[in-house]
């Protein structure tokens, strides 16, 4: 059942099975994060690794979906969001899998032996623009601190042969990022194309990067109806977190 409205959090975002806390994290839970962490498949996954986990909220969804045996690895630079990510996994059912690291991708991908099934991120996706509020604004929304390649780069290195690379980003930059991804060897395997409602074009897309050659799926998911609510088809893919589905 949900919650009645006088006992929700302030501070954060309610989940049906756990809480997120963002009130020290540049970026806050939004419609990108949820739909990467209900989209990214998870069925063959033993190994998650979140690049830029921020609140911890995809994390948190994918720990939700996965079973025990499922080890999670989010890896966050800003140090107030990576401390409020560990609160966070503390705070959840799934602490004892999840880890949560403050620390540079780049830096800490090169140290490690071990590789992911599935890999996750919703990266920064501006060039240097409009100046942010807070350097810790700027960081989570330009690519100044991780490009694009960059983030292809790690993801290579660290993903397992069969495994998944999942981002979310807008339509205006996806098809230079994917354009990037298959020139490093990338297949695309998954692709969602995402609108607000169905009379409009996307402005979101999710895939998914094999380093294994096959079929692309594709598909396109609209948020809400012409009568302001979710759709159906939104409603399945996120109904397991929202309070109110």
């Amino acid at each position: 059942m949900p919650q009645p409205k006088a006992h929700l959090r302030r501070d954060g975002f309610t989940f049906k099975q756990f809480f997120v806390a963002h009130d020290r994290c540049a970026m806050k839970v939004g419609t990108d994060g949820i739909l990467l962490g209900a989209w990214s498949p998870v069925s063959r996954a033993k190994r998650i690794l979140d690049i830029g986990a921020g609140s911890g909220l995809i994390s948190l969804m994918l720990a939700q979906r996965t079973g025990e045996n499922v080890l999670i690895d989010a890896i966050e630079l800003d140090e107030e969001a990576a401390s409020q990510a560990k609160d966070n996994a503390l705070a959840s059912p799934w602490a004892s899998r999840m880890n949560v690291h403050q620390a540079n991708i780049v830096e800490w991908g090169t140290a490690q032996t071990l590789r992911y099934d599935l890999i996750v991120s919703n990266p920064p996706y501006f060039t240097q623009g409009v100046e942010c509020s807070t350097p810790q604004r700027e960081q989570a929304r330009y690519t100044t601190t991780l490009d694009h390649p960059a983030l292809l780069e790690c993801a290579a290195t660290l993903i397992t042969e069969d495994g998944f690379f999942c981002v979310i980003l807008p339509v205006d930059v996806s098809d230079a990022f994917a354009a990037k991804a298959q020139e490093m060897g990338w297949h695309v395997r998954l692709r969602t194309d995402v609108t607000e409602y169905d009379v409009r074009l996307p402005h979101r897309v999710m895939l998914a990067f094999s380093p294994a050659p096959g079929e692309c799926f594709t598909d396109r998911l609209v948020i809400r109806g012409a009568d302001q609510r979710y759709s159906d088809s939104y409603t399945a893919l996120t109904q397991a977190f929202y309070l109110f589905m």
